[in-house]
């Protein structure tokens, strides 16, 4: 199944200068992100609901500042993404992971407020560290995640409860010996999904769960709720988690990530050549394999800027040696040619995260543009350092 690419169009990018950027180059729009992060400030100020920018998503750092405007933290998925939370970001850290190496374990405890484990057994296994952490004097909760065994997915890769997901304990196994020493549950089992689907889910595991809810200080609904789409039902999702934490006397937390920055950046780039192979081709700086790999592995097609409807349709691919890196056929209003510049949507969230430098590719730079002042400032750009230092 393909996934559908869920751009809600150019925004300020309409208007903005593709020459301005190296080329290839990820642009941010703070506007856009600022504007997201309202979104959710709002939802988790009227929800009465802690709201954590989930970093495996969007973690452009020169940006923590602006988050730690509106959010109450950040939540992790390891070792380094918690050490980046506490080098730059503020508030609440929650790590998660499904499953700790031993070594890394005590610095996790450390810098954490909260540390969710996958199963009842890694809680156990663990408990020494765990003892050791707190008689050294460090504060933290300990979480468990549950799979809720409800799906909602639409593509198997992307979906938590799929048959024989490694990711929560099954809640059909689940008893009250489990949570002894666990402070609160954790369920993410969305992606890119509206409230609709979390109803479901919610309504799924909620009589499994009601017996042990008072006991439990915090529940935590994960990630994918795309809160900041132009179709999301707002209100519902604040009234929702209002009375959650009122009829459960918890405290309610959700992970968004890509609503942080959907429809805030977009990944520039040229045409490097073009020719004819039964259809027309053509060659860019842009790598589905290293810029945009959930274009392959979701696979879905991404969005361009300005895509004519009519005119000549040419199939664009990246620079490297892999035959399936291709990113879509493009409709162009004339034939595009060799430094033909072009731009994809919506590629703030997880692309910045997931770009790799196979068959030597450069990676992006990384520019952050204000749409309302057309402030531009390039925050980074890389060389080949950075593919030669990840090699020995």
């Amino acid at each position: 199944m393909v996934m559908q690419t869920q751009a809600g169009g150019p925004g300020g990018f309409a208007r903005f200068d593709l020459n301005r950027v190296p080329s290839p180059a990820f642009v941010v729009d703070e506007v856009a992100v600022r504007r997201n992060l309202s979104v959710l400030q709002d939802v988790g100020t009227r929800g009465n609901a802690r709201v954590l920018l989930a970093l495996k998503a969007f973690s452009m750092w020169s940006l923590a500042d602006v988050v730690g405007e509106y959010l109450d933290g950040v939540c992790a998925s390891g070792l380094w993404e918690a050490r980046l939370a506490r080098e730059f970001y503020h508030g609440h850290l929650t790590t998660y992971s499904p499953a700790y190496k031993p070594a890394d374990l005590p610095e996790i405890l450390r810098l954490s407020d909260t540390v969710i484990f996958n199963a009842p057994d890694q809680i156990a296994r663990f408990a020494d560290l765990i003892a050791a952490a707190r008689a050294g004097g460090e504060t933290f909760d300990i979480g468990l995640r549950l799979n809720p065994e409800h799906s909602e997915g639409q593509v198997a890769k992307y979906d938590p409860c799929q048959l024989g997901s490694r990711l929560g304990f099954p809640v059909s196994q689940l008893t009250p010996e489990h949570l002894q020493g666990v402070d609160g549950l954790h369920i993410h089992a969305l992606c890119e999904q509206g409230f609709e689907p979390l109803k479901r889910i919610w309504a799924a595991v909620e009589p499994k769960l009601t017996p042990l809810l008072p006991d439990l200080k915090w529940i935590n609904l994960g990630g994918g709720h795309h809160v900041t789409r132009a179709d999301y039902r707002i209100d519902s999702l604040v009234a929702f988690l209002k009375d959650l934490g009122e009829r459960y006397g918890l405290q309610v937390y959700i992970e968004p990530g890509e609503a942080i920055a959907l429809d805030a950046g977009i990944l520039v780039g040229e045409v490097l050549d073009t020719f004819h192979n039964g259809m027309d081709i053509a060659i860019t700086d842009i790598s589905a394999t290293c810029h945009m790999p959930d274009v392959i592995e979701a696979p879905y097609r991404p969005a361009m800027l300005n895509e004519a409807e009519a005119g000549v349709t040419y199939r664009l691919g990246g620079p490297s040696c892999l035959a399936g890196d291709i990113i879509g056929d493009y409709g162009f209003t004339t034939a595009p040619t060799a430094g033909t510049r072009i731009a994809f949507l919506d590629q703030a969230h997880y692309s910045m995260v997931k770009t790799n430098t196979f068959n030597g590719v450069p990676l992006p730079a990384i520019a952050l543009w204000n749409s309302d002042t057309d402030a531009l400032k390039l925050v980074r750009e890389f060389d080949y350092s950075e593919f030669r230092d990840r090699l020995s």
